[in-house]
């Protein structure tokens, strides 16, 4: 999800322009170009001529900026994958709330993500399923993402009094992915909320036992 950036001082357009920042601009143009089409398109549906031509810039600049389309795939996902940690556990964690009042915003939360008209899958999910399975790289480029999330969902779990707060976050874990991928078949936001009617469940028992 792509999230609005804080405006910034205008720069003055009869200031010489600055030879050091071109290639930083440029790099920063690739990375936008490509997590554009990665995520609409697919990351092996799309070479470098397609990248370069949206980004308006030159091919070597490509390589020299991230060295190979592998590189510059990894990249993105880290890029897309902090932006979206940054939103999604941001939503949960934002403001007064008991820690079961949070883990039941995930499939709220989830469903504003599914009706975004940019909302084009989970890029983790999607690199995982193009690239080759005997290939481990992009599963752990996944895991790594998916540990900071379970993380904060693991801790929000023990607060909420979970027996077993790893199980719980993995329980809940699950639910998510799936609600991403059926969102992405269907183009229906609201299979979010029937993931979270099983989550509620999960909740509802979590509450239970801390009673």
């Amino acid at each position: 999800m792509q999230h609005t950036k804080a405006s910034r001082p205008r720069a003055n357009p009869h200031a010489a322009p600055d030879v050091g920042e071109a290639e930083p601009k440029a790099r920063e143009r690739i990375l936008q170009a490509a997590t554009r089409l990665f995520c609409q398109h697919g990351i092996n549906a799309v070479g470098v001529d397609a990248v370069v031509a949206e980004a308006a810039t030159a091919k070597a600049t490509l390589y020299k900026s991230f060295g190979s389309k592998e590189r510059l795939v990894e990249a993105v996902l880290e890029r897309e994958g902090a932006a979206w940690r940054d939103w999604f556990l941001g939503e949960l964690l934002k403001g007064e709330a008991t820690a079961q009042m949070r883990l039941r915003r995930i499939f709220p939360v989830l469903r504003e993500w599914f009706g975004d008209a940019r909302f084009f899958g989970c890029p983790f999910i999607n690199a995982v399923a193009e690239h080759d399975k005997a290939d481990d790289r992009m599963r752990q480029i996944a895991l790594a993402h998916k540990k900071v999330v379970l993380e904060t969902i693991t801790r929000l779990a023990a607060e909420a009094g979970a027996r077993d707060p790893n199980g719980a976050a993995h329980q809940l874990g699950v639910l998510i992915d799936g609600a991403i991928v059926a969102a992405m078949i269907t183009k229906d936001a609201n299979v979010a909320l029937l993931a979270g009617q099983t989550a509620d469940l999960l909740l509802s028992g979590m509450a239970a036992e801390a009673a």
